[in-house]
């Protein structure tokens, strides 16, 4: 009965969907698949047919799956992956397993890169591939990125969400420049994003919390574009930085900086571990997944 049914099953038409739903485009499906666009439509159309539903709603630029599109999808881009998963088991001499994670750079260099050495001491055959460019990963476009770490409070319902860490913000530096900020005013370490005033409201939030005027006037500020250029100068002795609990954490543990007023916090937002759907079953990813979890607690 199974054999029958399986028979049956359009799997050219299946493949070619998983294609062009991922890439939410039938011209980049046909490029991959190294077939003509036309080809990827007809065996789309003789899907939809068969199924008796719309997959796609057809836009001017590009294509848009239906709920019966998204439903189909999640279950065929899953099966795939076991099926990847399961010849890569086979092969005489299988893939040693890669990981590919977008994130920002200063999470990559200030959380991440400092722990790896825990996770390849573990699983010496497994690469982990960090990509920090700046534009943001489109999961269900490009199969080549396992996992994201993004910031903030957004919410992607389009994507499996792993793992969250959250963070607080506080004020810290050497023990040198610690001890010398309870006698005189210290120089401020800040960082300064393109078009965002967060650290600015970060230093007021802090500052008001402590009782602290060293904003008055005009205070000694030293500012960076990049988190780990700020706690690098905090590091250097250079002041006081406004720093995540996040991206300060292997600093501390050295014994680098310290916290000044540690009763002080101010609420952050959180990381979240993102992969498109189905793909923590893909064998690395899982290893890697199990491995965070531990590592973010």
């Amino acid at each position: 009965m199974e054999a029958t049914v399986f028979a049956r099953l359009p799997l050219t038409a299946l493949r070619t969907f998983e294609c062009a739903a991922r890439l939410r485009s039938f011209r980049r499906a046909a490029d991959e698949l190294s077939v003509t666009p036309t080809a990827v439509s007809h065996q789309i159309r003789s899907l939809e047919h068969w199924l008796g539903a719309a997959l796609f709603e057809r836009l001017p630029r590009g294509v848009a799956l239906t709920t019966a599109g998204e439903r189909l999808f999640d279950s065929v881009h899953g099966a795939l992956l076991d099926i990847q998963q399961a010849a890569d088991a086979l092969r005489p001499r299988p893939d040693t397993g890669q990981v590919l994670l977008s994130t920002n750079a200063s999470f990559a260099a200030l959380w991440l890169v400092p722990r790896l050495g825990q996770f390849y001491a573990r699983h010496p055959t497994i690469s982990v591939c960090i990509d920090t460019r700046a534009a943001l990963v489109d999961l269900h476009q490009d199969a080549s990125v396992d996992l994201v770490i993004r910031y903030g409070e957004g919410e992607w319902p389009t994507l499996d969400c792993h793992q969250r860490l959250a963070e607080t913000f506080g004020v810290y530096g050497t023990p040198t420049q610690v001890a010398a900020a309870t006698q005189t005013t210290p120089a401020l370490i800040t960082v300064q994003w393109q078009d965002s005033t967060l650290y600015q409201r970060l230093w007021q939030q802090w500052c008001a919390q402590a009782g602290e005027t060293w904003l008055a006037g005009a205070p000694l500020q030293r500012v960076y574009d990049e988190e780990h250029h700020a706690l690098q100068a905090a590091i250097g002795g250079q002041g006081l930085v406004m720093a995540s609990s996040v991206m300060v954490s292997a600093a501390l543990g050295s014994g680098l900086l310290v916290p000044y007023r540690p009763d002080i916090r101010v609420p952050g937002a959180c990381y979240q571990v993102l992969s498109a759907p189905g793909r923590s079953r893909h064998s690395p990813v899982r290893v890697f997944l199990d491995w965070l979890q531990v590592a973010l607690r």
